[in-house]
């Protein structure tokens, strides 16, 4: 008996396991090591001059991030406001109205009453109404570097900074693509004027652990549950 009770316990918590998937969410899965500056490859003909095939000479160009491997400071500047309301009301009123038929001339009574005297009243109402709102914020500064430079110049770049506090590991990730036309001469730019920004602020550790559900509790809070 006891055996059975503790096998039924083992098939629950594995059961639990795969249904919640034990896998830590709300992270971007993407390689966030920084990136290396590409070496310059030299042809083999030497014309004696100063600037050689295949080296990245810019005369005119200033010390914000071009290539691959450079840094380039991102200031977090994230908000967000949405507010949606919406009201309904349709309403739709009808009366119709019979004579009364006749026979022989005359209408057909019992005590005085006309007995074939219709009248037909109708009416639909309808009210709904609804309201959401929602914002987020987001302020910071984050040193990432260049990944990739695409044909047109843009740049895609990526990073993360980790905080080691006492009890938790918090960390920022984040990745995007910046003209380098939006860079600012002090090698910053904001990110409000990068595309496609995957910004992902997560812990991990004593303190994120104790602000997490468990997987039972996930299970009773999720579609899962048939009840």
């Amino acid at each position: 008996m006891k055996l059975t009770r503790e096998i039924n316990v083992y098939l629950l918590s594995t059961v639990l396991c795969i249904i919640t998937g034990c896998v830590k969410q709300g992270v971007v899965k993407e390689s966030f090591e920084p990136a290396k500056p590409e070496p310059i490859k030299l042809g083999h003909k030497f014309t004696g001059a100063i600037y050689q095939e295949g080296m990245n000479v810019g005369f005119y160009e200033d010390t914000t991030a071009h290539y691959v491997g450079d840094i380039l400071t991102i200031r977090l500047l994230e908000k967000a406001t949405a507010t949606a309301h919406s009201s309904t009301k349709a309403e739709k009123a009808q009366n119709i109205e019979m004579p009364p038929p006749k026979l022989a001339g005359d209408a057909v009574k019992k005590d005085d009453k006309e007995v074939l005297n219709n009248q037909v009243n109708a009416g639909r109402d309808f009210k709904g109404s609804g309201a959401s709102d929602q914002s987020h914020s987001f302020d910071g500064m984050i040193t990432v570097t260049v990944a990739e430079v695409l044909p047109n110049k843009h740049l895609v770049v990526r990073g993360e900074k980790l905080i080691v506090l006492n009890q938790s590991d918090e960390f920022i990730r984040f990745s995007g693509i910046v003209r380098p036309q939006d860079i600012d001469q002090s090698n910053s730019v904001d990110s409000n004027k990068i595309a496609n920004v995957r910004i992902s602020y997560a812990g991990e550790g004593v303190l994120s652990s104790a602000n997490s559900m468990g997987p039972l509790a996930r299970f009773f809070q999720g579609n899962a549950y048939p009840y």
